[in-house]
């Protein structure tokens, strides 16, 4: 076979496939993140929130929220002819935590979602990926557009070290999303071998 047809055939490599993991506590966002960013419907594992699962999952402070994620959220993105993103968005509760060590199984890096009027609701996560050595990007989650507290004074309370990025995203929006996940895999490019972005 000629280098011709070798070349040809090298370019027609499908991207390299890499798994990021959404994170966080309950109703931060993540299954509206995935939703915003994903190419394809994504697959969701919604249901109805019960009188009992909210006393057990305390969602007085989201009376608006109906439904929650039980199992996973899963959407996948295309970056370019040589990446392809797959994301597996948590759930938030503390009662599905044990479903966290599959979910984050082959995982290059985490986006963190904060919702800084509920900081408390992040730390679980926050604490998994440091414990297990996931590089991970916090994103504080505009809701309403609006900073509940100042970057510093978030990093301050989650007690993380100043080299884990800080940002602010927006997860209905898909430009905002997209520049998360970037954050992730910037985070993540050291300790692999992901082409520059």
């Amino acid at each position: 076979m000629d280098s011709k047809h070798s070349a040809d055939r090298g370019a027609r490599r499908p991207p390299i496939p890499v798994k990021i993991v959404i994170g966080g506590g309950f109703g931060v966002g993540k299954t509206t993140a995935v939703g915003a960013i994903s190419e394809i419907s994504p697959l969701t594992t919604e249901a109805s929130i019960t009188s009992v699962a909210a006393e057990i999952d305390r969602t007085s402070e989201m009376p608006e929220k109906t439904t929650t994620t039980v199992a996973l959220d899963f959407g996948c993105i295309t970056v370019d002819d040589e990446l392809k993103l797959y994301l597996f968005g948590t759930p938030g509760q503390d009662r599905f935590g044990f479903m966290w060590q599959d979910l984050v199984q082959g995982a290059l890096g985490a986006l963190v979602l904060v919702d800084s009027r509920r900081l408390g609701d992040c730390y679980p996560a926050v604490d998994y990926f440091e414990r297990i050595g996931l590089p991970f990007v916090i994103a504080v989650n505009l809701f309403d557009g609006r900073l509940s507290h100042d970057l510093d004074d978030v990093r301050w309370a989650l007690a993380v070290h100043e080299d884990v990025p800080l940002i602010t995203v927006d997860a209905r929006a898909r430009m905002s999303v997209r520049d998360a996940l970037l954050a992730v895999l910037r985070r993540a490019r050291d300790r692999t071998m992901l082409p520059r972005i």
